[in-house]
């Protein structure tokens, strides 16, 4: 994600996650932590905090095996620790692809 940028389309959220643009609407509908704002087309514009929420719930749904249901009840019943969890797998992941990369060079 660039820094400079303050909001991004529909179609560029679904590319950071791999995921079709139907899902990213649906995960809208489904979670009152997504906001986007929309402009006079009514084209939806994602924040970095949006971004960010997507993250988490994608932790949860597709890395975790979380149903929806179980999914919102978990960001109701301790949204911070669940947001922390998903920033330190995250993390992870992009040590282990440094990783895997160094290890290559090698």
């Amino acid at each position: 994600m660039s820094d400079s940028k303050i909001y991004y389309a529909i179609g560029e959220v679904a590319k950071m996650f791999e995921v079709n643009t139907s899902l990213i609407r649906f995960w809208e509908k489904e979670f009152d932590i997504i906001k986007p704002k929309k402009n006079k087309k009514g084209n939806r514009l994602f924040t970095k905090e949006d971004i960010a929420n997507f993250h988490v719930i994608f932790h949860l749904v597709k890395e975790r095996g979380f149903t929806l249901e179980g999914a919102k009840k978990k960001l109701k019943g301790n949204k911070e620790d669940t947001i922390k969890n998903a920033e330190i797998v995250q993390s992870l992941q992009k040590i282990k692809g440094f990783l895997i990369e160094l290890k290559q060079e090698l």
